[in-house]
């Protein structure tokens, strides 16, 4: 058989083969991760972290640039998706999703960063004939383009309605939050304008990484040795690490002698631990437990005080957790898996009782900066009904003269103060404490008796909390 001669080429450019960049390559997965199987970037972006470094992919540089890639494009999602839907000749929505997960970080990288022009085109370019192929990689050269001719806030005026038109739309699109969420975080905070961005702009910065220091366990001293330690500034076991730090090479969060706790959290463990009672105080109940930050506060508290905690936890999984955060506690302690609306426990018999209930999510947007786009007004009325399950199962599980503390992580009003006012009124034999006082130094609480933290006002996330004591 006679050899083949060589196919000939094309005539123009040799064709070269796409440069991978381990960086935007492994921010590229952790997007599709997110899209794809509806995934936390806080859940997916360690392990891909990890094994980069273990292959010798990255070092620390390039584990900051890749977490910057990841949860700026998240934060300014919305924003992005403007931007780049006026860039385009179809509607986003037909758009593919890995197309436009490659185009959102070539944006994020135009407009959110200080990487050079001409480096942020390139290096997406070469990401998108790595991932997506040469055809598609020309469509988002041609878009980022577009995008390179003006910068962050030139593009923000084009795309964005005038305020004095639609105040809500206007800080949506510049703010990167669903309308309904702009609202919804507008009728919780009140106030004027200024209050509202400030808000907003709050949930799209870095959150820092706080830490707790379990009671006869640990301490901030030792904590405050850390290279990267600063002070807490409301909780009296909270250290907080700058810029860099790694809370996993912390011996004693290794140890389970601390943990990664936001001082918010800790603030409403302690002002429930702190309350005023009537009578005996050696029976704590925690019935929404998981994952086991605050539990393993309040029982480390408790076990100061030669008090025990019960903590509760529907989903097994989860009830793990509990138990692996609560072990080693200095004091006795008991861990089930039950569900808090159904409680096996005897009803009446504990002295204070913790309810952190399972919500929308909303006051954790700066950590979950996804969840913003997957939650949907009619969320709320799916988590009403347990959320008033969970309090009334507090109220009754709670005996007279002891305290009940009603949380969650969300500062929407239908989740608040809508529920602590639909069971008072079913249960009259309760009154609500005034929170307030049990948060000594924290400024700006509002009118109480209630209290809501907010993260442009308090740097936490914005917790809400109310005390409540049964009276008969």
């Amino acid at each position: 058989m006679s050899e083949q001669s060589p196919r000939p080429r094309k005539p123009g450019k040799p064709y070269r083969r796409p440069q991978k960049d381990p960086v935007r390559i492994l921010a590229f997965e952790a997007l599709r991760a997110v899209d794809e199987r509806d995934a936390y970037a806080n859940l997916v972006l360690p392990p891909l972290l990890r094994k980069a470094r273990e292959k010798g992919d990255f070092d620390t540089r390039d584990a900051a640039l890749a977490t910057e890639l990841v949860y700026g494009t998240l934060r300014r999602q919305g924003t992005y998706d403007a931007i780049i839907a006026s860039c385009v000749d179809r509607p986003l929505r037909e758009v593919d999703p890995p197309v436009l997960d490659v185009l959102s970080l070539g944006v994020h990288q135009l407009l959110g960063t200080r990487i050079p022009t001409h480096a942020a085109v390139s290096a997406s370019v070469e990401l998108a004939r790595v991932v997506l192929g040469d055809g598609r990689a020309k469509f988002v050269n041609a878009v980022l383009r577009k995008v390179a001719q003006d910068d962050f806030d030139t593009w923000v005026e084009r795309v964005a309605p005038p305020y004095d038109d639609d105040p809500e739309d206007n800080l949506a699109i510049v703010h990167s939050h669903p309308r309904w969420v702009v609202s919804a975080l507008w009728d919780s905070l009140g106030g004027p304008r200024a209050g509202i961005e400030d808000l907003l702009e709050a949930d799209n910065e870095r959150p820092e990484v706080t830490l707790v220091a379990r009671p006869g366990r640990s301490t901030t001293d030792e904590l405050l040795r850390e290279e990267a330690a600063l002070p807490g500034r409301w909780s009296p076991y909270a250290v907080r690490l700058s810029e860099g730090g790694e809370p996993g090479a912390v011996a004693a969060v290794k140890e389970g002698r601390a943990g990664v706790q936001d001082e918010g959290s800790q603030l409403v463990a302690l002002a429930l631990a702190n309350a005023p009672l009537d009578g005996p105080d050696e029976k704590w109940l925690d019935g929404c437990a998981g994952p086991g930050g605050k539990a393993a506060l309040l029982a480390a508290v408790a076990a100061e005080r030669g008090a025990t905690l019960l903590a509760s936890e529907k989903q097994p999984h989860r009830a793990g957790l509990v138990a692996k955060a609560l072990a080693g506690n200095p004091g006795p302690y008991q861990v089930i898996a039950a569900d808090g609306t159904r409680p096996p426990w005897r009803l009446g018999s504990f002295d204070r009782v913790l309810m952190d209930v399972p919500c929308t999510g909303l006051g954790a947007l700066r950590r979950r900066p996804e969840a913003r786009w997957r939650r949907r007004p009619e969320d709320l009325d799916g988590f009403a009904p347990l959320q008033r399950g969970l309090l009334r199962t507090a109220l009754e599980s709670v005996r007279v003269g002891g305290v009940v503390g009603y949380a969650t992580c969300s500062p929407h009003l239908a989740e608040t103060r809508a529920v602590v006012d639909d069971l008072l009124k079913q249960y009259p034999h309760t009154e609500l404490i005034d929170a307030r006082p049990l948060l000594p130094g924290v400024p700006a609480l509002g009118d109480g008796p209630d209290v809501q933290l907010w993260p442009h006002l308090h740097g936490t996330d914005a917790m809400y909390l109310a005390l409540i004591r049964r009276t008969g």
